[in-house]
């Protein structure tokens, strides 16, 4: 690159620190220094490498870094709500599981032949009559309800349920709880931190109690005792 096209960049480098620094008290002064490594990347630092390199005075008193917040891919809410409430499962916990899975990606195939949005195995697909799983219809409403058979499975414990989608149930029921696996345990702890917590389940219970040679039936959300005759 010619001298004076470089001097013009690491002015611009310069000015760009700068501006980046710009309302900050400056305590102290320090220097960055810039040259070219042998593959022809720029390289600022805060040592010089020879007494060629060019360098500039920069005022710092510290730095702050912050993190992006992720943003919520929204493309297919509309599904995921219309199947979510279909089947009574947390519209959250089904986005979080899209995400883990193909990062919204419709296309998306893994190398054990998963498929789609949630990542539905060719036998799965088949189960739930998925004729094309990369139409996201389809495989979200397959998914969704697949999530929901392995809630039903594991009495709406979304730990297990999360781990036997990612592991399959064999793993699941082989140890009795989440499995050993670094990615399986990873897997369930991402999702149930992006999905949060599910709302508390209310139990209500239906009570009948005989009073005067009659049936009388109420609802309570307290566990019946054995003194009365009760079903759920």
């Amino acid at each position: 690159m010619p001298r004076h096209l470089m001097r013009s960049r690491f002015i611009r480098i310069a000015a760009v620190t700068a501006a980046l620094l710009a309302g900050v008290p400056a305590a102290v002064h320090a220097q960055i220094y810039t040259w070219r490594d042998a593959t022809g990347n720029l390289v600022l630092s805060d040592r010089p490498k020879d007494g060629a390199a060019t360098s500039f005075a920069v005022g710092t008193t510290g730095f702050r870094t912050t993190r992006a917040p992720i943003r919520r891919n929204s493309t297919f809410d509309d599904l995921i709500a219309e199947h979510a409430s279909g089947q009574g499962v947390r519209a959250d916990l089904v986005h979080a599981v899209i995400q883990a899975e193909s990062a919204f990606n419709p296309m998306a195939r893994s190398v054990k032949g998963a498929m789609g949005l949630m990542q539905l195995m060719p036998a799965t697909a088949l189960q739930f009559g998925v004729t094309n799983a990369f139409d996201p219809a389809q495989n979200i409403r397959a998914g969704v309800a697949y999530l929901k058979h392995l809630l039903q499975r594991y009495s709406q414990n979304e730990e297990l349920a999360l781990a036997a989608y990612n592991a399959g149930p064999g793993a699941v029921e082989k140890y009795g709880a989440v499995p050993p696996y670094r990615e399986t345990r990873d897997y369930v702890s991402k999702i149930r931190s992006r999905a949060g917590a599910p709302a508390p389940v209310t139990r209500v219970y239906r009570v009948v109690e005989l009073k005067d040679g009659h049936e009388v039936v109420r609802y309570t959300n307290a566990p019946p005792t054995l003194e009365v005759s009760a079903r759920r």
